[in-house]
C-alpha cells in the first residue's frame, strides 16, 4: 500500500495540517481492537479528504465503505450546515463504534448509517448527490459506479480509493484474483467514461477523483 518511504511519509504528514484529536482518538481505538486497521484513512488521506470537501462544499455526501468512521468525519468537515451524510457498510459489528464517534462530532444528527449491502441499498437512495468516496469491497466498484453517476449532481466529485491495489495493477493477474482484475478494468472506465474527466493521484494506495461533467 504504501510506495515511497517511511521517512517521506511522516515528513508529509509533519507539514500538513494537523490530525483531529477526535479522529486521533478514533484512530488509537480502531488499532486497539479493530480488525485490519490498515484499512483506515489516516492522517495525511484524512487531511485529503478534508481539503477536497472543503473545497467541494458539497450537501449530500455518499460513503460507500464506513469502516470504523474516520473518512466520513473527514468528509464531513466541508459540508454545508444543512449537508447530509449516507455512509454504507456490511459489518453490523462496526454499527456503535461508528455511532460513539459520530455523535461526538459536530455532524452526529446528518450521518446517516445504512447497513448491508451497498447494491441493494443505493438504488434505494432518493438523494442527488455532491461528492462519493468509494472504499469498499473492490470486485463491486464497476457496480457501483454506474450506480452512482446518474445520482450525482454535475459537478460533482465521485472519489475511488485503493486504485492502485498496493502496485498489483502493474503485476500479472492471478487467474484468481478477482479483485485486480475489476480495478484495472475500473481504472479504463473512468479514463474513457465520457461522463466524466478524471486524475489519479498516487496517495496513499492510490485515490482517484472523478468531475462529472
Amino acid at each position: 500500500m504504501h510506495f515511497i518511504s517511511q521517512d517521506l511519509e511522516d515528513y508529509i504528514e509533519q507539514h500538513s495540517e494537523n490530525e483531529p484529536e477526535l479522529l486521533a482518538r478514533l484512530n488509537k481505538e480502531t488499532y486497539q481492537k479493530i480488525l485490519l486497521p490498515r484499512m483506515l484513512s489516516g492522517h495525511f488521506q484524512g487531511r485529503v479528504l478534508s481539503m477536497l470537501s472543503k473545497l467541494i462544499r458539497p450537501v449530500n455526501i455518499l460513503e460507500i465503505g464506513t469502516y470504523t468512521g474516520y473518512a466520513a468525519l473527514c468528509l464531513c468537515e466541508g459540508m454545508q450546515e444543512n449537508g447530509q451524510l449516507h455512509t454504507i457498510d456490511i459489518k453490523e459489528e462496526l454499527v456503535d463504534f461508528q455511532r460513539k464517534y459520530f455523535d461526538q462530532s459536530p455532524w452526529g444528527n446528518q450521518i446517516f448509517q445504512h447497513l448491508g449491502e451497498a447494491v441493494h441499498i443505493i438504488p434505494n437512495l432518493d438523494v442527488k448527490f455532491d461528492l462519493v468516496f468509494i472504499d469498499a469491497d473492490k470486485e463491486n466498484y464497476l457496480n457501483y459506479w454506474e450506480m452512482i453517476v446518474p445520482k450525482m449532481n454535475k459537478g460533482g466529485i465521485i472519489l475511488s480509493d485503493n486504485v492502485l491495489w498496493s502496485g498489483k495493477i502493474l503485476e500479472p493477474v492471478h487467474p484468481n484474483d478477482i479483485s485486480t482484475k475489476v480495478l484495472l478494468e475500473y481504472n479504463l472506465l473512468l479514463k474513457n467514461d465520457p461522463r466524466v474527466e478524471t486524475v489519479l493521484l498516487p496517495i496513499r494506495d492510490g485515490l482517484t477523483v472523478s468531475r462529472v461533467l
